[in-house]
């Protein structure tokens, strides 16, 4: 059998299309030890060094066996760019914001201008530049951001983000509506660039941390221009936790997938509620329990379960920890191999 075009499946996938075999992948961070080590590129100059960032992401393809190219390889991108305070990290610590310009006021800025030439925006751009040359059209390059919501909480703190979705949702409606605007520049810039899919991963828009009319009134509106806002770039949606209850609104976003962790509830009905919206699904194998604390026969099963519930592609539900053994990457797409056929 001809080897296939992953570009060309995962895109076909996100529009609809029924692939010649389900692909495999991650729509979120993998910053794993292994890959460093492998491929002689480690963080923390494979965060802010576009040619190791690279060199990086490409190795998901070459010693994961992935069939996606996805990077940077944290969520804090944006926030520093927007003047968070941000902690650089190690080989095996991300980068994380420590503090952000509006914790001592709620004065909430205008987008800079100059977006997209502050902080590491310019490495990720470069990179992609870098990676669209290495990979042809063989690959699909994804990049990562956090989503509207996330990067609101790190401008003002998580504290006083989720108390003002009840207290002052005034001030949550335009820190959301800037937020998004920052997204759709940043996404704008690295679709032209090359990128492919581009990701809004939001944890902080997960039921677990506010409510679901929480989303729907004050998260929901500013969410759904980015996808719109793209020219037709494919763009993914990603929300942690048990996600249940709003997958509906997930899917009215507009984006063409959604990635979903392992903490949603009912994995079956959340594809059947997606693919009602014509959005495919992606994930979901446990990244804390079963890619890394587990074998690779624990990721195969776990993987099975989450083919038969329908996922279009096979992913980590969440991002990957540094720690992650790589043989556990290895048994996605061995488990996808053994289910629909070795074609690779």
């Amino acid at each position: 059998m001809e080897k296939p075009n992953f570009r060309t499946e995962i895109l076909r996938t996100l529009e609809g299309e029924t692939p010649s075999q389900i692909p495999v992948g991650t729509f979120t961070t993998a910053p794993v030890l292994e890959l460093m080590d492998m491929s002689g590129a480690a963080r923390p100059e494979a965060d802010r060094q576009p040619e190791k960032m690279a060199l990086l992401a490409f190795s998901q393809y070459v010693n994961a066996s992935f069939e996606t190219l996805r990077y940077p390889f944290d969520m804090v991108v944006l926030g520093e760019a927007l003047g968070c305070r941000v902690d650089p990290g190690t080989k095996a610590k991300t980068p994380a914001v420590l503090n952000g310009p509006m914790e001592l006021s709620p004065v909430v800025p205008k987008l800079p201008e100059d977006l997209l030439e502050r902080g590491r925006i310019p490495a990720v751009l470069k990179a992609t530049e870098i990676l669209r040359e290495k990979a042809g059209s063989n690959l699909p390059l994804i990049v990562g951001m956090e989503g509207p919501a996330d990067l609101a909480a790190s401008l003002c703190g998580i504290t006083r983000f989720l108390k003002w979705t009840i207290k002052r949702p005034h001030i949550v409606t335009r820190l959301i509506d800037l937020c998004s605007d920052a997204c759709i520049m940043y996404a704008r810039e690295c679709l032209k660039s090359g990128a492919d899919i581009i990701v809004i991963a939001d944890a902080v828009s997960s039921p677990d941390m506010i409510s679901p009319d929480a989303f729907r009134t004050l998260i929901k509106p500013g969410m759904a221009r980015v996808p719109k806002a793209l020219g037709g770039g494919k763009s993914v949606l990603h929300i942690c936790g048990a996600a249940d209850p709003i997958i509906a609104d997930m899917a009215e976003c507009g984006f063409d997938g959604l990635s979903l962790e392992e903490g949603v509830k009912n994995l079956r009905i959340a594809v059947e509620t997606a693919h009602e919206s014509g959005v495919a699904v992606i994930g979901s194998v446990s990244t804390s329990r079963t890619l890394f604390r587990g074998s690779p026969e624990d990721v195969k099963k776990e993987a099975f379960t989450c083919m038969e519930s329908g996922v279009d592609i096979l992913a980590p539900g969440c991002g990957i920890a540094p720690e992650t053994p790589l043989r556990n990457l290895k048994a996605l797409v061995e488990a996808r191999n053994e289910l629909c056929g070795k074609t690779r």
